[in-house]
């Protein structure tokens, strides 16, 4: 039955386990069966991934400059604005020298 699955090729298959390869099983075998890795993953993926997609909208899949240390420089004025605007959005206001988010309706 495994006969059918081995390699045909003269030289034969090489196998290359990497240094990490234990580390990286360990993470897959919490992964599939931790349910409070799950409930993590769960609660804290989607915020990221919207984060992400706020980042690389409107063009900024790229990065426009040469260097990391530009690149590093717009990464975070980008995140800087994008933080101020959900700010903004939030109703963020001043009030007696203090800094406050306008309360939730429903």
């Amino acid at each position: 039955m495994l006969r059918e699955r081995c390699t045909k090729a003269k030289a034969g298959r090489v196998v290359t386990i990497r240094p990490h390869h234990n580390l990286q099983a360990a993470a897959r075998h919490q992964a599939a069966n931790d349910l409070t890795w799950h409930a993590n993953y769960r609660r804290w993926r989607p915020p990221v991934e919207r984060a992400v997609a706020w980042l690389v909208q409107h063009g900024n899949r790229r990065l426009r400059y040469r260097g990391t240390i530009a690149n590093n420089i717009w990464l975070h004025t980008r995140a800087a604005a994008l933080n101020l605007r959900r700010l903004v959005n939030l109703r963020l206001t001043q009030t007696g020298g203090t800094w406050q988010l306008a309360p939730a309706t429903t």
